[in-house]
């Protein structure tokens, strides 16, 4: 009796174990996620998937705008985690990665500890400074092209916009609120492009250019995900996620504001 006792209690702590674990990788799968941008139903179909896939019964998550819940239940026991998020900047090679080792996962050509690997060798793939100015850059001067400039505003869309997005990216490796760096950033944009345009022989120059050196700093993607979220009954997180966005844009009036107080801009009003 003592014995078959002692093996009950071993194989329950084995099965308490195998919880835990699959617990661990489903909030990890679900933070890597949503620390790069993935939109909230996304998150809760993959953790719910990882889970399956690894054993559980059911999986189920709560996702609010800087927090994850995730519970799991397997043989009727429940088995909770929360784990706070933290922003680490829209980056769909995170969430692709995620999806495919979700898939290996599903396909059975990974197991828990494969997986536990595999999470902890994604990492955010960054390009060199250069070219993400060079490009903004370079985007920005298109945009001001399409919108009737020639080609005096898209050079100075061009060196506005150059100059904002490296400030940004400073900004933003030293870990600055993103309301201010996004005020500052505009602040930079608007300044470069208005007082190039005081010079002679740019002064006939269109000010669609003060316009264009400003479009890096559209929130995009996260009014895309907060409309997302509200269509999909994530609304707490999808007001979250429009809440910051028009915060970010706010910001970045403010910026442009300032630099044409100070600078006596008038030629984009």
């Amino acid at each position: 009796m003592v014995g078959c006792a002692t093996e009950q209690n071993v194989s329950e702590n084995e099965s308490i174990n195998k919880q835990r674990e699959i617990t661990r990788l489903c909030i990890e799968c679900g933070l890597l996620l949503l620390q790069h941008g993935a939109e909230s139903m996304l998150v809760e179909q993959l953790t719910t998937r990882v889970g399956i896939a690894l054993g559980a019964s059911q999986v189920d998550s709560a996702i609010s705008s800087n927090s994850l819940v995730l519970t799991t239940i397997i043989d009727g026991r429940c088995l909770t985690s929360t784990r706070r998020i933290i922003d680490r900047g829209i980056n769909m090679h995170v969430v692709t990665e995620v999806q495919h080792a979700v898939i290996l996962v599903e396909h059975h050509l990974l197991d828990s500890k494969q997986l536990q690997k595999k999470l902890s060798l994604i990492k955010p793939l960054r390009y060199p400074r250069w070219l993400m100015v060079f490009m903004v850059a370079l985007s920005c001067a298109c945009f001001s092209t399409l919108n009737g400039g020639g080609w005096e505003s898209a050079l100075i869309t061009f060196i506005a916009s150059g100059c904002a997005m490296y400030i940004r990216q400073v900004l933003t490796s030293h870990q600055m609120n993103p309301l201010i760096n996004f005020c500052m950033t505009a602040f930079v944009a608007t300044s470069v492009s208005g007082l190039l345009l005081k010079i002679p022989y740019l002064a006939v120059t269109e000010t669609i250019s003060m316009a264009a050196s400003v479009l890096l700093l559209v929130p995009g993607f996260p009014l895309i995900n907060a409309v997302a979220d509200m269509f999909k009954g994530h609304v707490n997180t999808g007001v979250a996620r429009w809440t910051m966005a028009s915060l970010l844009t706010l910001a970045t009036c403010i910026g442009v504001v300032v630099a044409m107080t100070i600078w006596d801009l008038r030629e984009w009003a």
